[in-house]
C-alpha cells in the first residue's frame, strides 16, 4: 500500500472522511515509520498518550505470547485466570495501595462508564436510589459511549447525540480566563448542589485533564472545597485517570499529588502501553462494601473484561515500569521537559502559557492580536499544527474547542516514558520549529 490512504481507497469507515492518513508500517523505540520510510518521532504517545513504553519491546510482545499459547480467553462472568489475579494484587500493592478493589475493561470510556455505573449503584445499594445525577466541570472529555458522553458540557461534542445522553450538572473550568482562584467553580458547585436537591450521586473530574484542556489542573483551594462538600453533601468523587494513571505526571495516580482522595478511580491507556485494549476501576473499601453489604452484585460488563491475554500484558507492562523505574524517570525528567519547552516556544506570541507535570504538556494558543483571545474558528489552528508538525517530522495531538466558550486551540505533548534526552530534545526542537512556521501562517491570515 502506498503512503498515504484517503477515504475512496479504502474499505475502511474513517474517523475523518476528508482526511488523508499516513500508512504506519512499524515503530521503532519512540519512532513510528511509514509505508514509504518516513520517520516521526512521537511526542504523544501513538497519539492518545497510550504508547507509553514506546514500540517493540520485547518483554511485552513475549509475555503476549506466552499466555496466547496457554490461554487467551474466557468470559469472567464464568472464570478467573492467575494472570488477571497476580496483576489486580500487584497493581494494587504497587500503584494504588490505598484502593480495595479494581474491575478490569477494556479501555478508557468502558472504564468511566463502569466508574458511573458504580457510583450509581453505591448510593443504591445504601438506601438512596434518589441519587444519580453527577456534576463535572463543562470543559472535559470522558469518553465516546452516550453515558460517558454526558458527563462534559459540550454541545459540539454531545451533537447529534443529545437527545440520548442524561441530564447532569456543569461547571465552568477554573482557567487563568475564568476562575484563577478556583473560588467561582466552588460558587457554582453550590448552585449546582442545591439545583440537584439531595440527587447527586458523584462528581467526576479528571484531576489533570488530557484532550479537553491540555495538563491544566484546579488550584488547591477547589480540590480543598470539594473534599468539604463531599462530607457534607453525602456524594463520591470519581477521577478519571485514563491518560494520568500510572506514571504519566510522575507519580502512579495523579490523585497523589492533591490535596483530595478519590473513592473511584479509572484507569486506562498506559495500562497495556498499547500492546493490548485495557482499563480498570478501582475503587476505596467503603465503596466496595457497600455492594457487598447489599446486593452483593455489580454485574454489568464487556466481552473481554479480564481477559488472561490482556491482563498478562497489563502485568508485564507494570512489571516493565517497576523494573525500569519509569516512573520515577518521569517525575525527575518532568520538571526540565517543561522548562525546555518553555524556552523554545513560550516567546511566541500565538503562545499564552506552557504547562504540565511530567510527560503531559499543554500549550495554549491565543490570537497574537491581543494576546488573549480565541483565534478565528476559520483558521482551522488545530489541523494546521497537526499538519506542519507531521511535515517537521513529529507527532502531537491538538484540540479546537472554541465551540464550547471555555478554551481555544491547545497542543499537548505526551512522550513514552522511555524517551531519551535527545529523544526529549529532538520532539520539542522539531515542534518548535513547526509552532513557528504556525503563527507565521496565522499572523498572514490575519
Amino acid at each position: 500500500m502506498t503512503g498515504t490512504i484517503t477515504s475512496d481507497r479504502t474499505s475502511v469507515f474513517p474517523r475523518f472522511l476528508d482526511l488523508p492518513y499516513p500508512n504506519v508500517e512499524r515503530g521503532e523505540g519512540v519512532w513510528l515509520v511509514t509505508s514509504d520510510g518516513e520517520r516521526v518521532i512521537d511526542a504523544s504517545s501513538g497519539g492518545a498518550m497510550v504508547t507509553c513504553l514506546g514500540y517493540g519491546v520485547p518483554e511485552i510482545v513475549a509475555a503476549a505470547a506466552e499466555q496466547a499459547d496457554r490461554i487467551a480467553y474466557f468470559y469472567n462472568h464464568h472464570f478467573t485466570s492467575e494472570p488477571a489475579e497476580r496483576y489486580a494484587d500487584r497493581l494494587l500493592e504497587v500503584a494504588a495501595p490505598e484502593m480495595a478493589r479494581v474491575r478490569f475493561v477494556s479501555g478508557g470510556s468502558e472504564a468511566n462508564e463502569t466508574a458511573l455505573q458504580l457510583a450509581r449503584l453505591y448510593q443504591v445499594e445504601r438506601g438512596e436510589p434518589e441519587r444519580w445525577r453527577v456534576i463535572s466541570p463543562a470543559q472535559s472529555y470522558h469518553g465516546s459511549t452516550m453515558g460517558t458522553l454526558a458527563l462534559n458540557g459540550r454541545s459540539a461534542v454531545q451533537e447529534p447525540y443529545a437527545p440520548y445522553l442524561a441530564n447532569h450538572l456543569h461547571i465552568s473550568p477554573s482557567t487563568w480566563r475564568f476562575d484563577p482562584s478556583g473560588e467561582a467553580a466552588l460558587r457554582e458547585l453550590d448552585r449546582a448542589l442545591e439545583e440537584a436537591q439531595g440527587t447527586v450521586a458523584a462528581f467526576f473530574c479528571e484531576p489533570i485533564s488530557a484532550a479537553a484542556l491540555p495538563a491544566y489542573s484546579p488550584p488547591d483551594a477547589f480540590w480543598l472545597g470539594l473534599d468539604e462538600r463531599r462530607r457534607e453533601h453525602g456524594f463520591l468523587v470519581c477521577f478519571d485517570e485514563v491518560v494520568t494513571g500510572f506514571g504519566r505526571v510522575g507519580s502512579w495516580l495523579a490523585a497523589h499529588q492533591l490535596p483530595i482522595e478519590p473513592d473511584i478511580v479509572a484507569v486506562g491507556k498506559s495500562l497495556g502501553a498499547g500492546y493490548a485494549p485495557l482499563g480498570g476501576v478501582m475503587c476505596r473499601r467503603h465503596v466496595y462494601e457497600a455492594i457487598e453489604a447489599g446486593s452483593g452484585e455489580f454485574d454489568l460488563g464487556h466481552t473481554w473484561d479480564g481477559a488472561p491475554l490482556s491482563t498478562a500484558v497489563g502485568l508485564a507492562v507494570l512489571d516493565a515500569m517497576v523494573e525500569k523505574g519509569l516512573v520515577d524517570r518521569v517525575r525527575e525528567h518532568g520538571p526540565r521537559l517543561r522548562e525546555d519547552l518553555e524556552a523554545a516556544v513560550g516567546s511566541l506570541e500565538i503562545v499564552r502559557e506552557v504547562r504540565g507535570r511530567g510527560f503531559l504538556l499543554g500549550v495554549e494558543l491565543v490570537d497574537p492580536r491581543d494576546g488573549g483571545s480565541f483565534l478565528p474558528v476559520e483558521l482551522q489552528v488545530d489541523e494546521l499544527v497537526d499538519q506542519i508538525a507531521f511535515e517537521h517530522g513529529v507527532l502531537v495531538t491538538s484540540t479546537h474547542p472554541q465551540a464550547d466558550g471555555m478554551a481555544g486551540d491547545q497542543v499537548l505533548l505526551a512522550p513514552a516514558y522511555v524517551s531519551t534526552d535527545d529523544d526529549l530534545s529532538q520532539m520539542i526542537e522539531r515542534f518548535s520549529a513547526a509552532l513557528n512556521v504556525v503563527e507565521r501562517k496565522i499572523k498572514a491570515a490575519l
